[in-house]
Parts: structure tokens; sequence; C-alpha cells
């Protein structure tokens, strides 16, 4: 099979209202869902649940679940998302 564009592959993965946000604060450290909710303050509980599935499901972003008091639940890059990241950068600067 041909390889295709890397940035193509990767806006096909990000195609959707939240999921180049969510990816981009990854990045930065562990993501939680009322994390994502205080700084995306536009979406809605469905939307990121939706995001944040599609993220999972396509292998870009770890669900880990922290057992200690609290129970919560932290999501990260897989090694799969972290090898986006160049393509990321990269994207990011051509928008500037």
């Amino acid at each position: 099979m041909e390889q295709g564009c890397p940035a193509e592959g990767l806006l096909k993965l990000l195609s959707g209202k939240w999921k180049p946000q969510i990816f981009r604060l990854a990045l930065e450290k562990p993501i939680r869902f009322n994390g994502l909710l205080r700084e995306l303050p536009q979406s809605n509980k469905q939307s990121i649940a939706v995001a944040l599935k599609e993220l999972e499901e396509q292998g870009l972003l770890d669900k880990i679940t922290i057992r200690q008091k609290p129970l919560h639940i932290e999501y990260t890059l897989s090694e799969k998302g972290k090898s986006m990241i160049p393509i990321f950068k990269q994207l990011e600067q051509l928008s500037l």
C-alpha cells in the first residue's frame, strides 16, 4: 500500500470539532474530562465525550484509570499520538 502524506493522515484523524484542541492540550500534560470542559468553554459534555472516545479508538490517546481517591481517568498521548507531534507542530506553524 502506498504511503500518503503524513499531514493528510493526521488531519483526517483530527477532523472533528474538538479533536485538534484536545490533542494540543494533551501535548502539554495528561488531560481529564472536567479539565477539558474548563479549558474549552464553548464545548459540552457530549461533544467532549465523543471526541475523547474517537481519539482513543484511533489510537492517539491512551485512557488511564488512576486508582487513588477520588478515582479518576486521565488521557495521555499514546505512542502513535506522540509520533504525530512533529507533524502537528508543523501544521500549527503554517496556521500562524
